[in-house]
């Protein structure tokens, strides 16, 4: 009997376009609504789901301004929902935003959630060259949206800023070369070994009818220089890094079991989410313990699987968050997986580097992804996990078309349940103080009875327990248009260049 609470995901849409002229294009907006009715007519519901939405959350964008996304979108798609949310910047925030809008869903405070995301890089940077094109892109008149989840804190210390850490490209290198250094590889060796892995990424984007690059490059292909496959920073190449040169959106519908049921969804399009959690590393990297490792993944990935009452053995395929190589490679160290035999998918996509990385959106493109793939293969179960800024935020979640499990409603107690396989332990051990608690959500009982989420602006919890999100005043990017600026000068109509992940 699976309770009337219980959140599931009924539909997902993907889209993308890549005009020849950037005056055809769709702004990013329209670009996820389209998105939206695909996920609608993805429900198979006999009517339609989005109509009925009571909360509309959209990922913040970075390729244009609206000041909220969720009451444009929802004025584009005919909806009238009762709340609107949006993010602050990171790549957790769809997993984070699933996370938080499902636990509202289990303790009744929504019953249908329609989340998206979408960014349109690719055509404003085509807007850009000469001759340059005005892009007629709506300027809403919306008041900032009242309620935007996530830490707003920067990635960087001033210290790391002054030695010039400012951007994806400058900071994840570091990481790839203490991966390295750990493992004992020469350059060349080590080189060979990151290509390897990333072409395992690249043969799963070829078959991935939503990815932008639909080539399975070689392991030479992607670590040998090229005019195509330019060095960008010692040691990745173009085709290592993620890409945001996309016209990307993706959409998901999730709404309560007994939603679900009313409108008429079939058994095989329900997808469960099984649980969520979510945690950060000490958040400036020149402050941690090793730039290789990630106690918070490590955290996350054994409060996930305790929660749902399963290990990470039960779990069929994973999508690892894929902005570069090293990123991968420390998750693969914290979870403990990779090792001989063990040659389950590490990506349902393709990754970001060939699947596509819509900046802060791509895990929406992996969970609807990951929905598709469960509903292949019934029963079995797909864990997604997030990263933002660098290895500092994280988030994750379980996901299979079997419902959680019921049972008490008390707290899940600490420590590994019987049976299951406990993640390695660190090496060396991490000092107690670096030890970070993640915010486990069970959808079938309450959250682990843990301390409230450790931070440096919290704020006392809010009613509805410690694990409720909390909401946090939007700080717009150095490098995002803010609402409003799109019309009040030449160079804010195409807008700053965006620090680009591949640095294109």
């Amino acid at each position: 009997m699976v309770d009337p609470r219980t959140p599931v995901v009924v539909g997902v849409g993907q889209r993308s376009q890549r005009p020849a002229d950037p005056l055809e294009a769709l702004e990013p907006i329209e670009l996820l609504a389209e998105a939206a009715r695909a996920a609608d007519a993805d429900t198979g519901a006999r009517s339609s789901l989005v109509a009925r939405a009571d909360t509309v959350a959209v990922v913040q964008m970075v390729s244009w301004g609206y000041p909220d996304p969720g009451a444009l979108l929802a004025r584009l798609l005919g909806c009238e929902p009762r709340t609107t949310l949006t993010t602050t910047t990171g790549g957790n925030s769809p997993q984070m935003l699933l996370n938080a809008l499902a636990a509202g869903i289990a303790a009744g405070e929504a019953d249908v959630v329609l989340l998206g995301g979408a960014d349109c890089i690719y055509t404003r940077w085509r807007a850009r060259r000469d001759p340059s094109v005005w892009l007629p892109w709506t300027t809403a008149e919306d008041p900032p949206c009242p309620r935007v989840l996530g830490d707003d804190r920067p990635g960087t210390s001033d210290g790391e800023t002054a030695h010039l850490a400012l951007a994806p490209t400058d900071v994840y290198p570091l990481f790839e070369t203490a991966l390295r250094a750990r493992a004992g590889r020469t350059v060349e060796e080590h080189q060979q070994h990151v290509a390897e892995l990333w072409a395992r990424f690249a043969a799963v984007a070829a078959r991935n009818p939503n990815a932008w690059s639909r080539t399975a490059y070689t392991p030479e292909e992607i670590r040998t220089p090229s005019p195509d496959n330019r060095v960008v920073t010692f040691p990745y190449t173009k085709r290592m890094c993620a890409n945001i040169d996309v016209d990307q959106a993706a959409a998901l519908i999730l709404c309560s079991y007994e939603a679900a049921r009313g409108a008429g969804v079939p058994d095989e399009r329900l997808v469960f989410p099984l649980a969520g959690a979510e945690a950060c590393d000490r958040w400036f990297f020149s402050q941690r313990w090793s730039p290789a490792e990630s106690p918070a993944i490590r955290a996350v990935g054994g409060d996930l699987v305790q929660a749902a009452g399963l290990d990470l053995d039960g779990v069929a395929r994973f999508d690892l968050y894929s902005c570069f190589p090293s990123a991968v490679q420390i998750a693969l160290d914290a979870l403990g997986l990779g090792g001989p035999g063990d040659d389950r998918p590490l990506t349902v996509t393709g990754g970001l580097a060939f699947a596509g990385g819509p900046v802060n959106d791509y895990v929406t493109h992996a969970i609807a992804t990951m929905v598709d793939e469960c509903r292949r293969d019934p029963g079995s179960v797909g864990m997604v996990s997030a990263i933002g800024w660098y290895v500092t935020k994280h988030a994750a979640g379980l996901y299979s078309t079997t419902p959680p499990r019921t049972g008490s409603r008390g707290s899940i107690p600490p420590g590994p349940r019987p049976g299951s396989t406990p993640a390695p332990p660190a090496s060396p051990p991490v000092p107690s103080r670096e030890r970070p608690r993640s915010r486990p959500r069970r959808w079938c009982t309450t959250a682990t009875a843990l301390p409230p989420w450790p931070s440096s602006r919290s704020s006392p919890p809010t009613a509805g327990g410690p694990w409720r999100t909390r909401v946090t005043p939007t700080r717009w990017p150095r490098w995002s248009l803010r609402p409003g600026r799109a019309a009040r000068s030449r160079s804010a109509r195409t807008g700053p260049r965006t620090p680009s992940s591949d640095a294109r």
